[in-house]
Formats: C-alpha cells, structure tokens, sequence
C-alpha cells in the first residue's frame, strides 16, 4: 500500500464520520420537535390539527439539513 492509498482511506472514513455527526443534529431537532407536539396535542387537544401541520413544515426544514450533510462531501469532491 502506498501513502496515496492510505490517504483515500482515511479521507473516505472521515467523510463518513463527519456525516454520521451532521445527522445528529437533525435527529435530536426531530425527537424534540414532535414531542413537544405531541405535549401541546395532550394540552390542548383542538388544536392537533394546526399543530400537526406546523410540526411537519418544521419536519420539512430540518430535514433539508440531513440533505444538506450528504450533499455537502459531493459539493467538495471529499468522496
């Protein structure tokens, strides 16, 4: 093996690290998200509706960043 093939490697497994770590975000943005709905769903039941909207908007925007964490390696050329 020589440095070049080593190098590939390493950037290759750091690439999938640095994603792994960017979709941390948006998973923990999620799980706080809809529980929250869910609480305001138990508060105030009449509203689930609206708020079951609102929660897949924001679904919608954190999302993106997920989207954003594979596409950026591409942008880079780092894969």
């Amino acid at each position: 093996m020589d440095a070049t093939t080593v190098l590939a490697q390493i950037t290759g497994n750091i690439a999938t690290v640095g994603y792994g770590l960017a979709a941390i975000g948006p998973a923990i943005g999620l799980g706080i998200m809809i529980g929250k709905t869910i609480e305001a769903t138990a508060r105030q039941p009449e509203l689930a509706g609206r708020l079951q909207t609102t929660m897949f908007i924001g679904v919608a925007f954190i999302e993106i960043l997920a989207l954003i964490g594979i596409a950026t390696p591409f942008i880079f050329n780092a894969l």
